[in-house]
């Protein structure tokens, strides 16, 4: 989505309405995948504060991703809000205090990798399909929120079996000290 700020670059206070959609078709993060349902709606403005121009808008919309616990489907909605300070790339090196800002060339500011990193800031640590999501069986896989499996539920992975028969042996060793 690309926003024409010619009109507003030179005059102080003046904005230009930032209001369109975004398509992503899906996004991947920290090993998670996100599809996005429809496109993201972005509605806002662009502003000349007198220094830089500074971009105020709200994203909405909906995506899917795993459920964290059963990695069933999960519809989740978006919604989060920008401010980004934007400026002109004119080739000189950036001083500390600029840091912050988004450069752009030319007379258009291009949101869609601006709005992609907001997304990314903006998730959550993980989704789930429910709050009392019980998850997968560690031993079979099955989906426990659809009912029990069946499995042992004392289930000991064996690459852990070793240390449960050393404590095993310890609290029996423990158990069988005369008490003073």
């Amino acid at each position: 989505m690309k926003v024409d700020v010619s009109s507003i670059l030179k005059i102080a206070g003046a904005k230009v309405g930032v209001n369109g959609h975004v398509n992503f078709k899906s996004a991947d993060f920290l090993g998670e995948s996100y599809v996005f349902e429809e496109p993201l709606a972005v509605n806002g403005e662009i502003y000349n504060n007198g220094q830089t121009l500074t971009l105020e808008a709200r994203v909405t919309g909906k995506m899917i991703t795993e459920c964290a616990r059963c990695l069933s489907d999960v519809h989740v909605d978006v919604d989060f809000d920008i401010e980004e300070y934007l400026a002109r790339d004119d080739g000189s090196e950036r001083k500390d205090d600029e840091e912050d800002m988004i450069l752009f060339d030319g007379h258009e500011v291009e949101l869609d990798d601006i709005i992609r990193d907001r997304f990314l800031m903006n998730l959550s640590g993980k989704y789930l399909c429910r709050v009392d999501c019980k998850g997968l069986c560690p031993v079979c896989g099955h989906n426990l929120n659809e009912g029990d499996c069946g499995c042992e539920k004392d289930y000991i992975d064996p690459r852990w079996q070793a240390l449960a028969d050393i404590m095993k042996r310890q609290n029996e060793d423990e158990s069988s000290e005369p008490n003073d």
